[in-house]
Formats: structure tokens, C-alpha cells, sequence
């Protein structure tokens, strides 16, 4: 009789979804609070285009900084940075008091949101079979649509009831709530107590590699370019939306 598999590796791929939906739903509230931020600092379209411009920039910049990153230090350090440095320049827009102040808060969100995907495609090389990777990415990836869909939802509530500065802090600080699961729940397969024989098995039955290699190094080409070809068509798109 077989032993139960056990589901470990899907509580993974649920935290990555969710780190996704909240890298997507930072990015968002600029955009939403657009018409009152154009009034409150008098923005012209070029100021705001500026502001849109060195997001992209930066987080083009902060994928290829990132995959050799998260390379080097490992998934759950390298992730835990990146929502770190991103929330941080989240809610740092709230102390913006001019249109260079947001500017610079939105390098440091670009930079920062960038370790998602690098972060999260190599926990999901560590944490699940060949066969199920193509599964398990587009779950997680599917967190950048419900982070676009919670947004506007969520954004003008806060505009309304506590003002513009508080739609900045109170979404940048829900990257801290994940942070804190992210570091009780999350180890490598080689290193987490809760995961079964079995699984731990299941999940390595096709490697080319052993656990102990994946534990000490990563794969460049996995980390960098793979985030790119899946991000940056978005990153336009939901920028595009935002702007008109």
C-alpha cells in the first residue's frame, strides 16, 4: 500500500501567490490615486509618465540584479529581502512631497518588486517535480491578475475613508504580514521538518541533480531570464491601463 504523498509543496506555491498578489497590488496604487495626486502636486502627463518610466526601468534593472541575488543567497533570504526593500518604498510614497520624491520612491519600488519572480520561479525549481512546474507557475503567477483585480478595490476605500498617504502605508505594510509566514513556513525540502519521506521524494524523482547540489547552488539562467519573458509584458500592460 502506498503512503499518503502529502501536500506540503502546495502551502509553497500558495505563499508564492500571494507575494505575487501583493506585488502586483503595490505597483497598482499610484495609478488609482492618479487623479488625486495630479491635483495635489499639480503633475503635468509628462510628470507622471517620469514617474511610470523609472519604475520600469528600475525593475528591469532589479531582474537581472536579483536572479544572481537570490542565486547566490537562496530563495528564502533573497525573497525575504526583496519584500523588505519593496514594501519599504511602498510606503515610502506616503513621505513624498514632491514629484521627485515619488520618483525615487518608485525606483526603490522597481528595484525591489523585482525579486519576485526570480524568487519565486526558483522556489518552485526547489519545490516541485518537472511535471508539475508549469502547474505550479501559473498558479502563482496568476496572483498578479487578483492583485490587479483587488486594487481598485481596495485603494479608494482608503483614499476615501483615511486619505492618500494611507492607501501607500497600508498596502506596503501587508507585505510584512506575508513576511512574517514566509519566514515560520518556508525551508528548503532538504531543511523542512514538515515535509514527508514521500514527498521529498516525489518532488526530486526527476532532478538531473541531487537535493544537496540544489541546496547549494542555483541556476542562473532559470532565475533571470525566465522572470523576464513572464514579467515584462505586464509590467507595460498594467502601467498602460493605469495611465489612462
Amino acid at each position: 500500500m502506498n503512503k499518503p504523498l502529502g501536500n506540503y509543496r502546495w502551502t509553497i506555491v500558495a505563499l508564492l501567490f500571494f507575494a505575487t498578489t501583493i506585488n502586483y497590488l503595490d505597483r497598482q496604487v499610484v495609478g488609482l490615486l492618479k487623479p488625486t495626486l495630479e491635483k495635489e502636486f499639480s503633475w503635468s502627463e509628462l510628470d507622471y509618465s517620469r514617474i511610470v518610466q523609472v519604475f520600469s526601468a528600475a525593475y528591469a534593472i532589479g531582474l537581472l540584479i536579483f536572479g544572481r541575488f537570490i542565486d547566490r543567497i537562496g530563495t528564502k533570504m533573497g525573497y525575504s529581502i526583496a519584500i523588505i526593500f519593496w514594501s519599504l518604498a511602498a510606503m515610502g510614497h506616503a513621505l513624498a512631497t514632491s514629484t521627485l520624491g515619488f520618483i525615487f520612491a518608485r525606483i526603490g519600488l522597481g528595484l525591489g518588486e523585482a525579486g519576485n519572480f526570480p524568487a519565486a520561479i526558483k522556489t518552485v525549481a526547489e519545490w516541485f517535480p518537472k511535471k508539475e512546474r508549469a502547474l505550479a507557475t501559473g498558479i502563482f503567477n496568476s496572483g498578479a491578475n487578483i492583485g490587479a483585480v483587488v486594487a481598485p478595490i481596495m485603494v479608494p476605500w482608503i483614499l476615501g475613508i483615511y486619505g492618500w498617504q494611507m492607501a501607500f502605508i497600508v498596502t506596503g505594510a501587508v507585505g510584512f504580514i506575508w513576511l512574517v509566514v514566509w519566514y515560520i513556513t518556508y525551508e528548503i525540502p532538504a531543511r523542512q521538518a514538515k515535509l514527508s519521506k514521500a514527498e521529498f521524494d516525489y518532488i526530486h524523482s526527476d532532478n538531473e541533480t541531487t537535493p544537496d547540489e540544489i541546496a547549494d547552488r542555483g541556476n542562473p539562467v532559470f532565475g533571470i531570464l525566465e522572470p523576464v519573458a513572464e514579467c515584462s509584458p505586464n509590467v507595460g500592460i498594467r502601467f498602460w491601463q493605469n495611465a489612462h
